[in-house]
């Protein structure tokens, strides 16, 4: 009888455990705020609430309208007035948002940043490709399909967005080393499709000699794919190299037509999942000293595109 009094007590108390387990999890709120609604992020997104389900915890996907640094810096203070456990925001301007992130620290909440980073805001840790290394490797990839001289130019989203602008010094940083490569142009698209095929239309008007495109953010490969294929750049097919980042549908097909090169492959999945898992542990304690993760970056093209892993 006793025997069966104790077992009894010991269930119990493993119970109580259990659900005072679920009680943390569950007060736990998560939010993850992308630069924009694009299909990279949705990716995020996907291994974001893989990982709350998981790990039992609320969760939030909260997309701004634009990429406006106003825009995040709105939606930060809400999820402040909130009182959400943790945020992980893909930053649009890095010193807009540096402010409103060490208020959310300052009331207790954990920030970390994914994909695009505002290194001096105080944010516990990034987690993305290292951004500068993998324009190096988009450079260099683009001077090998070259021979090393020709006219390039670079295509890239919001002009203030940090991971964009560290794979353009990258690229710089690859191109330094042939100086018969010129850059003629390096233009913003605000990340928008439509404005990025009218940006591409007209560099290639501009400079009938081009040799090479740089697509920076998601939007790059696909427009510039969009504009080759048009009939009044019909003979610039496979006369421009191009090399993009992100494998979207859009962007995966430019490689099977021969529009595209190259692309070098994030691990947006990997991004999100580990965003929301290092919230959570920090916020529980078992994470006591973040440091900054890399995701990595793959290059596709003809020859892999049927066999990379992200």
């Amino acid at each position: 009888m006793k025997t069966l009094i104790k077992t009894a007590r010991a269930a119990m108390i493993t119970m109580a455990m259990l659900a005072g387990t679920a009680a943390v999890a569950q007060d736990i709120t998560i939010a993850v705020v992308p630069k924009v609604a694009v299909p990279f992020f949705d990716d995020c997104n996907t291994g974001a609430q893989a990982a709350a389900d998981a790990l039992g915890v609320g969760y939030q996907w909260v997309v701004p309208q634009n990429t406006q640094g106003a825009t995040q810096v709105k939606i930060m203070e809400d999820l402040i007035a909130r009182h959400v456990s943790g945020i992980a925001i893909s930053v649009n301007e890095p010193k807009s948002v540096e402010g409103v992130i060490k208020q959310a620290m300052d009331a207790g909440i954990k920030v970390v940043t994914f994909d695009s980073d505002s290194a001096e805001s105080g944010r516990s840790m990034y987690i993305g490709t290292i951004n500068k290394q993998a324009g190096v490797t988009m450079g260099n990839s683009m001077a090998e399909k070259l021979g090393g001289k020709g006219k390039v130019a670079i295509i890239t989203g919001q002009l203030g967005a940090s991971n964009l602008n560290e794979r353009i010094d990258g690229v710089k940083e690859a191109l330094a080393a042939y100086p018969d490569i010129e850059i003629v142009a390096v233009e913003g698209t605000e990340d928008d499709l439509a404005k990025a095929v009218s940006v591409t239309e007209a560099i290639l008007r501009g400079n009938p000699d081009l040799a090479g495109i740089f697509g920076m953010s998601q939007v790059g490969g696909p427009a510039v794919a969009k504009v080759l294929a048009q009939q009044e750049f019909a003979d610039r097919k496979g006369a421009v190299a191009v090399f993009a980042f992100d494998d979207l549908p859009d962007t995966i097909q430019g490689v099977k037509d021969g529009y595209i090169n190259g692309i070098m492959v994030q691990r947006p999945v990997t991004m999100g999942k580990l965003a929301v898992e290092s919230l959570v542990a920090q916020i529980k304690g078992e994470m006591t000293a973040p440091a900054d993760v890399d995701t990595g970056v793959t290059v596709v093209n003809a020859d892999n595109l049927d066999s990379y892993t992200k």
